[in-house]
């Protein structure tokens, strides 16, 4: 049955973004199905958006259907066989597509809010087209393929540290260790085959390359007067030496005549990249690695409360500029290096903020019933940590409730920061998930009783300061009489009866109703650069 509640929703979805012909490659991650399109304009927005199972849409370098954890990994598969199936049907008729050239829908509901929340991200979509947040998003489609492994072994990782403290089952410890371990040994060559393949070169041949960092026969090697030791380097020694594998390759490519090519080229790519790699970026890389693992270390050992402020209220302007990427790569070096990441629990606080103003938001506008349809129906995500339905058809279009919300992920951040500088380090053992889905996750040096209190009472704090920031500060007046009506009676004709003088403005003021949007959309924005 759940094959057919899957496959349905799939083929629900296809004609909304135009059908088989329209698809040029599909792919999905934590929670999201991505789509690359040939025609935009031929993306039904809003019917997708009413799909049951899809939470939102964010549009970003790939078309981006939000369908939550354990959801999308089930779709996606059927998406793919129903766009294989179709591949030979005609493509759909221009007129079937929605007016996407027009004007969007303006309003204080949450269609109205959508429309804002869309604008304001296909402006961000803009601003976020540079080199370098470009190659952010190469590095992100590097490790983010990689991310089931490190929640499955993560998770496997917990339950053999509890079955341990326990006493329990002796003879499965082991069994559990090689599944929890095994990745993780071999994840410099996952990264080495992902990178050449993201960058253009053989995959088989970045993994190989990157596969030189983990062989044990490198501890017979000396470079820079010191022994090599098996794994030096980590996941950015393997990222190095795999991007440098693609541009070898490239240049055998174009010089190496093509009868000598399959000889030739793979032979001088692993070589002269596997000797640099040796001689050069491994030593690199290693101390590169070290100094991130000590600089988070000491970051929240002595300024623990203050990082997790700065860390935990900044986290949703680096998700709106696409800057969060860039901690991908150091999150897996902190789980390589000491088996957990510590930066993730605290960033995981932001979210917590969201929650708590989306609720605030709810509670001030009693008489939106839209907006608050919409907030019912993404709470549950927004709990297990997919938080982009909240952020943009909520927080971010109503402007202020998004300053708030990152008061509250700042003092949720600052709580976690606290007791780690407290002496209670803990982190998760794996990325991707966060909320309430982070908890299996959760390892630390203190027991798990203590580091899921000090993670629950984190997310309590975010709850209840993004409440309270946003009910008391996350609203003007007058955005309270422009969005606290109910926009289905707007639509009621005017005509019949005039309005009484001593009727307030709100009833049918839209068009300062949709002027005041504009004024609020400048706080995110401000905050975002």
């Amino acid at each position: 049955m759940s094959t057919d509640k899957n496959r349905a929703t799939a083929a629900a979805i296809l004609p909304l973004v135009g059908g088989p012909d329209n698809i040029l490659s599909v792919a999905h991650c934590m929670t999201r199905l991505r789509i690359t399109l040939r025609d935009r304009s031929l993306v039904q927005d809003e019917a997708l958006k009413a799909v049951p199972a899809v939470m939102g849409v964010v549009e970003d370098d790939t078309y981006q259907i939000v369908l939550g954890p354990g959801t999308v990994a089930r779709v996606t598969p059927e998406f793919e066989a129903l766009v294989a199936e179709g591949r030979s049907a005609a493509p759909a008729p221009a007129s079937a597509a929605p007016s996407a050239g027009g004007p969007p829908a303006e309003g204080h509901g949450a269609d109205g809010l959508a429309a804002q929340g869309a604008a304001i991200k296909n402006a961000q979509k803009a601003k976020n087209s540079t080199p370098f947040k470009l190659f952010l998003r190469r590095i992100a489609n590097i490790f983010v393929p990689l991310i089931p492994a490190l929640i499955g072994c993560g998770i496997i990782a917990g339950l053999n540290g509890f079955i341990t403290n326990m006493g329990w089952l002796p003879a499965v410890v082991p069994a559990l260790a090689a599944m929890a371990s095994g990745f993780m040994s071999l994840i410099a060559v996952f990264v080495g085959y992902n990178t050449a393949k993201e960058f253009g070169g053989t995959a088989i041949l970045g993994g190989a390359v990157a596969a030189i960092i983990v062989f044990p026969g490198v501890a017979k090697i000396d470079a820079f007067g010191q022994q090599l030791s098996p794994g030096q380097g980590g996941v950015l020694g393997a990222l190095a030496a795999a991007l440098l594998a693609v541009q070898v390759e490239k240049w055998c490519r174009k010089w190496v005549p093509e009868a000598l090519d399959v000889l030739v080229t793979p032979t001088l790519t692993v070589l002269i990249a596997g000797l640099v790699t040796i001689f050069g970026l491994m030593f690199v890389a290693g101390e590169v690695s070290s100094a991130i693992g000590t600089f988070a270390t000491w970051l929240l050992a002595t300024g623990g409360a203050f990082a997790g402020l700065v860390l935990g209220g900044l986290f949703l302007p680096l998700v709106m500029l696409g800057l969060h990427q860039a901690l991908i790569p150091i999150h897996t070096t902190l789980i390589e290096q000491t088996g957990y990441t510590v930066l993730l629990p605290i960033l995981a606080m932001a979210g917590a903020g969201q929650v708590g103003a989306a609720v605030a938001v709810y509670y001030k506008l009693p008489r939106n019933r839209s907006i608050r349809a919409t907030i019912k129906s993404a709470l549950p995500a927004g709990f297990l940590g997919v938080g982009e339905p909240l952020i943009y058809g909520v927080s971010l279009p109503l402007g202020r409730p998004f300053v708030t919300a990152c008061v509250g992920g700042a003092a949720g951040g600052a709580f976690v920061g606290l007791f780690n500088q407290l002496g209670t380090a803990f982190g998760s053992t794996a990325i991707g998930p966060s909320g309430w889905a982070l908890f299996p996750l959760l390892d630390g040096k203190s027991g798990m009783g203590m580091t899921i209190a000090i993670y629950a009472g984190g997310l309590a704090v975010g709850y209840l300061v993004g409440f309270a920031a946003t009910y008391f500060f996350g609203f003007t007046r007058q955005m309270l009489v422009d969005f606290n009506t109910d926009p289905d009676a707007e639509t009621a004709p005017q005509a019949a009866s005039p309005a009484p003088a001593s009727e307030p403005a709100s009833g049918a003021n839209g068009a300062n109703a949709s002027a005041a949007p504009g004024a609020a959309d400048s706080a995110p924005v401000s905050v975002g650069r």
